[in-house]
């Protein structure tokens, strides 16, 4: 299965890629349903999966990540 980063922004946020991220979750290729539930925006800025806990990359969702783990090699 394939994934990808996509963000997370403040109530009210415009999804743009100079808008700051509140979280970043990780969903499956082809859809905005985060893996921890969270209803995404399509135009939400994305990154690859394997971004997921770089040091100057997150915050990440904790849920999202034991979800991902669990499902990747």
């Amino acid at each position: 299965m394939r994934h990808e980063m996509r963000a997370e922004y403040e109530e009210g946020v415009l999804p743009r890629a100079d808008a700051p991220v509140k979280i970043w979750h990780m969903v499956r290729l082809d859809s905005t349903v985060a893996m921890c539930g969270q209803d995404l925006g399509a135009s939400a800025a994305t990154q690859p999966a394997d971004a997921w806990g770089a040091p100057d990359g997150g915050p990440f969702c904790h849920s999202c990540g034991a979800v991902y783990l669990r499902e990747v090699p």
